[in-house]
């Protein structure tokens, strides 16, 4: 219990800071409106068949884009990790395109899709595609020399070298690489949103801004925060159960 609270007070001192700011005159309550209201207005809204839609519609984009950035991910991982000299002759390659933001597509990305949904699956998949690359390519590194060498001495083939030697201790990296690309995933659909038009909850805050409807706007902004946080914590239960004899999960479980 003293956990589940501690976990949550820093949000709890944020919403009583938002509450009583404009309240006592320390910020223009027409441009920040007190917390209450804006938890009034996200019941209304959740009322709506437009918001349901706003939300499916962000969830699909982030869905769809986390799923392909993954399986691109661990593919490309896993060969360029096995293959011999692959790595050497992609470092370059991996390290120019990486450090590119997403948003620097954005031009040619609504030139080919334009505000349909692809534009943003498409912003999605390269951001978060090196997340789970680049853990792909750590958690081959830390597989086991003596194992290596065990399997090589045994003649495993290459997939039985994945299932049995490299993949026990290539899931840790990648549940981690699934879950900064999940948060990446979701930041990036709503910016797709925002930047390039398309329909979810980012369009909405936008909307929502230029039609001067502030509580609506701020909503919104706590939706998205609440999607990172469920994105989050679901993240983290699947890959407690997916990896509960993984001694990381056993010790973090224990404290």
């Amino acid at each position: 219990m003293g956990r589940q609270l501690n976990s949550v007070s820093g949000f709890l001192l944020l919403a009583l800071v938002w509450e009583v700011a404009p309240r006592f005159g320390l910020a223009d309550p027409r441009f920040f409106p007190p917390f209450s209201t804006l938890i009034v207005e996200l019941f209304n809204l959740v009322g709506t068949q437009e918001f349901w839609a706003y939300l499916l519609s962000t969830t699909r984009t982030w869905a769809i884009g986390l799923v392909v950035a993954t399986v691109a991910g661990v593919i490309g991982g896993l060969v360029i990790g096995l293959v011999p000299g692959a790595r050497r002759y992609t470092h370059s390659t991996i390290e120019f395109l990486r450090p590119i933001p997403s948003v620097a597509l954005i031009p040619g990305v609504i030139l080919i899709f334009g505000s349909r949904y692809q534009s943003g699956v498409v912003l999605i998949t390269y951001a978060a595609f090196w997340q789970v690359l680049l853990l792909m390519q750590y958690g081959l590194n830390d597989v086991d020399a003596v194992a290596r060498d065990t399997a090589r001495s045994f003649r495993f083939s290459t997939t039985g070298f994945i299932v049995h030697v490299a993949w026990p201790t290539l899931l840790p990296f990648l549940f981690t690489g699934i879950r900064l690309a999940a948060s990446i995933a979701l930041v990036l659909a709503v910016t797709a949103e925002m930047v390039i038009g398309t329909f979810g909850v980012g369009r909405g805050i936008v909307i929502a801004q230029t039609s001067d409807a502030i509580p609506t706007m701020y909503a919104l902004v706590i939706v998205t925060g609440l999607m990172g946080v469920g994105i989050n914590v679901a993240a983290r239960a699947i890959e407690k159960r997916v990896l509960r004899w993984h001694p990381s999960v056993r010790n973090a479980a224990a404290l």
